[in-house]
């Protein structure tokens, strides 16, 4: 039937569905406000099709937000939009997909690796992608060649080292032990002069604010934390802490995103932010625009803090440790990125 999906209730799940029923019958409009995202569409779609004897078709609502503080989710109740069934049929595609792929995939790990193991139309792929890479590993033919360091020191203290790059202005590379000796030999009591210095200013360009998968990255480089641990604590952050008379506040961004790009407002207020804590110097004249990748669909801004005056300092109390952990890393890593090219002085010495 062209892979036509046919969708049952889940088990357990009826009071769920009845409870909706019912509220949708009280209610003058329904406002669906799932995850902005594939999922989240699809979910709207079926809570759509759930409410439909309820309450007309005209009166359901999509409501789209990318952070959960009271501004954000105002200003979509004022404009709700219709649900989106192009992104209900992507949805639907990739779950298609991951049954085809899948079903034929997943048997085979049962019978050659062990029971319970699943493939899809992501961990194919990636498996592949794997194999190929140990292939080339182990393709691979190592070739020797040896670097050599001078110790050296001048009228003035500290020491230093010196690497043997070039020799008569052309590009050296030294390929045995015994080149190696000949070198050396060469060298001995030789004096050492310093024939050329240059000194140059590098800019070095703010990395852009974090994607997904920048995000799970850099969290594992630095804190250590697994990706699944990222996205849940990613989640808490999102869906909003308790910070004290404030109340609860979403802290951060939708944080399944593959976009570099943010609001004006909040570009605004981390550049009212930069101006007063770090200084005029660390201000751009314009304020910076990322590219995103060519696949990359854009549906979301970067994940950023909801607002870059909530310093990581001054809420640290009201976060677990792990939390405020996550959050300093997202809120450095955007600040940063509406900043000045950093300004560093090189010097190389021949």
């Amino acid at each position: 039937k062209d892979f036509e999906p046919h969708y049952i209730q889940i088990k357990g799940k009826a009071k769920v569905v009845n409870e909706l029923k019912s509220a949708a019958k009280k209610a003058d409009r329904v406002l669906i406000a799932t995850d902005p995202d594939r999922e989240g569409e699809a979910i709207a779609a079926h809570v759509a099709e759930v409410v439909s004897k309820s309450v007309k078709p005209e009166a359901v609502f999509r409501v789209l937000f990318n952070e959960i503080t009271k501004k954000a989710i105002l200003q979509a109740i004022e404009q709700p939009g219709k649900i989106d069934a192009n992104k209900v049929d992507a949805q639907q595609a990739r779950r298609i997909l991951d049954r085809l792929v899948g079903y034929q995939i997943s048997p085979i790990l049962w019978k050659k690796v062990r029971r319970g193991l699943s493939a899809g139309r992501v961990q194919s792929v990636a498996v592949r992608l794997i194999c190929e890479r140990e292939d080339e590993i182990r393709a691979f033919k190592p070739e020797e060649f040896w670097s050599l360091t001078a110790l050296l020191e001048g009228t003035v203290p500290p020491q230093f080292e010196a690497k043997l790059l070039k020799k008569d202005e052309e590009k050296l590379r030294v390929k045995n032990n015994d080149e190696v000796k000949q070198i050396l030999a060469a060298l001995e009591n030789k004096p050492y002069v310093v024939t050329r210095v240059e000194k140059k200013e590098r800019r070095r360009n703010p990395v852009p604010p974090f994607t997904t998968s920048k995000l799970q990255q850099e969290a594992g480089r630095k804190l250590g934390f697994t990706a699944k641990r990222i996205m849940g604590i990613a989640q808490s952050l999102y869906e909003g802490v308790e910070l004290g008379a404030e109340g609860a506040v979403g802290l951060i961004t939708y944080m399944r995103t593959d976009a570099t790009r943010v609001s004006k407002e909040s570009q605004d207020e981390a550049r009212e932010l930069i101006a007063s804590k770090y200084g005029k110097d660390y201000l751009p004249a314009e304020p910076p625009v990322y590219k995103s990748s060519k696949n990359a669909q854009e549906a979301h801004e970067a994940i950023r803090p909801t607002s870059s005056l909530r310093e990581p300092d001054a809420i640290k109390q009201y976060l677990e440790i792990d939390q405020y952990k996550l959050y300093k890393l997202i809120w450095n890593r955007f600040v940063a990125s509406q900043m000045e090219p950093a300004r560093l002085k090189a010097t190389t010495i021949d």
